[in-house]
């Protein structure tokens, strides 16, 4: 009789650990399916900064150093790198688009151009997507970090060896701001 139990009890604990480990494979997945949904939109967006630097550099010609630092920080997007890395280069990013669309305040003829207008609402539509596809990610990540950190999975992620992934976030607390853009002409 305690045979048949400590059997029904190695059986349930070997059940247990499959589906732990299940688990956590299929949440490491999703987390890594966030973050190429994050890397696509990036990669996107660093896709059209030459177009938009070559719309504007025809208005604005002694604007050469944000010109530079855009062309930087599209070639810091598209080597990759960490989380983190990533992160810093998108909120830098952010921040050098948001100073191309205050130039285009100072020339109204820039924004009425029509390349330079679709590629802002391209640009919208990616920012769009970014923050969606950062929303899934974190999303993702929460899931695996709390199955690695609650008991009793926590120890078959530190048996199998899983890591807690690092959330896709917004250091800089002005960045979190909405950025003040102006699509209208006038």
């Amino acid at each position: 009789m305690i045979g048949y139990v400590l059997l029904g009890l190695l059986v349930a604990v070997a059940a247990y650990v499959i589906w732990a480990y299940n688990a956590l494979v299929s949440n490491k997945n999703l987390v890594a399916e966030g973050w190429s949904g994050i890397d696509v939109q990036l990669r996107r967006r660093a896709d059209l900064v030459p177009n938009l630097v070559e719309t504007v550099k025809g208005y604005a010609t002694h604007e050469d150093k944000l010109f530079r630092d855009l062309a930087e920080l599209r070639a810091k997007s598209i080597a990759g790198g960490t989380v983190a890395e990533q992160s810093a280069v998108g909120q830098a990013m952010t921040q050098a688009l948001g100073r191309i669309f205050a130039i285009a305040e100072a020339y109204p003829e820039l924004k009425a151009d029509a390349n330079f207008r679709d590629l802002q609402d391209k640009l919208a539509g990616i920012e769009d997507e970014i923050q969606m596809s950062r929303r899934y990610y974190n999303g993702a990540v929460r899931n695996l970090n709390t199955m690695i950190e609650s008991f009793p999975t926590n120890l078959v992620a530190r048996q199998f060896s899983f890591a807690k992934a690092e959330f896709f976030e917004i250091g800089d607390a002005a960045a979190r701001e909405v950025p003040k853009v102006d699509f209208k002409t006038r």
